[in-house]
């Protein structure tokens, strides 16, 4: 009969996030982990054959994780606003797993940035599309634009270089989000990338 497993697959999943969230995904490796859960490597082995197997369980925690940040969010008085704290949130508080979900190469464990940004868009359209009174696709790309300042932002405090405090940083995205969502509502074309650019900059300068 096969020897007892004193070690579950759940710990060993938990023991690898620990190691992600505290000096990322590069260092969950089979001795790492095990030298998290104070065992021999082969409990590792038994759940998985690979350590990349291991990582991916690593990515689908990480992903709840975040969910959970940006499902908070969602729940507040102001849902984009609420997002938008969250997801900087999130950045600060687990720098590693933003690294992970956002800063990884496809296929490295990881869907990378653009995976990302289609997790959180789907998540966030619904009430895009009630509050903001916008159609899904208008929806879809306001998310974008104001994804791509977030993680401007996200990056600059994960890699250590932001200078921003966190109240400036949510100036500026309701800032960007009062812009792109008047900029939408009254620039005919706008969403759909069919409008006069110039004439439109023409009449702006001249104000």
């Amino acid at each position: 009969m096969p020897p007892n497993v004193k070690v579950q697959r759940d710990e060993v999943v938990g023991a690898a996030m620990l190691v992600a969230r505290s000096k990322g995904i590069d260092a969950v490796t089979a001795r790492e982990v095990a030298r998290e859960l104070g065992v021999s490597t082969r409990p590792i082995f038994t759940h998985f054959d690979t350590v990349g197997q291991l990582k991916d369980e690593v990515y689908a925690m990480a992903k709840g994780c975040y969910r959970s940040y940006i499902e908070r969010g969602l729940a507040g008085p102001i849902p984009f606003l609420g997002v938008w704290r969250q997801y900087i949130r999130f950045a600060r508080e687990e720098p590693e797993l933003y690294r992970l979900l956002f800063l990884t190469k496809p296929g490295a464990a990881s869907g990378g940035a653009m995976e990302a940004l289609r997790f959180s868009q789907d998540m966030v359209r619904p009430s895009l599309m009630r509050i903001y009174n916008m159609d899904a696709e208008t929806a879809n790309r306001y998310f974008r634009d104001l994804w791509l300042a977030a993680f401007s932002f996200a990056t600059l405090i994960v890699t250590g270089g932001c200078p921003y405090s966190d109240a400036e940083i949510i100036a500026v995205g309701s800032e960007i989000s009062l812009a792109v969502c008047k900029a939408y509502k009254e620039i005919p074309g706008l969403p759909e990338g069919r409008y006069d650019k110039d004439a439109i900059f023409g009449e702006l300068v001249k104000k």
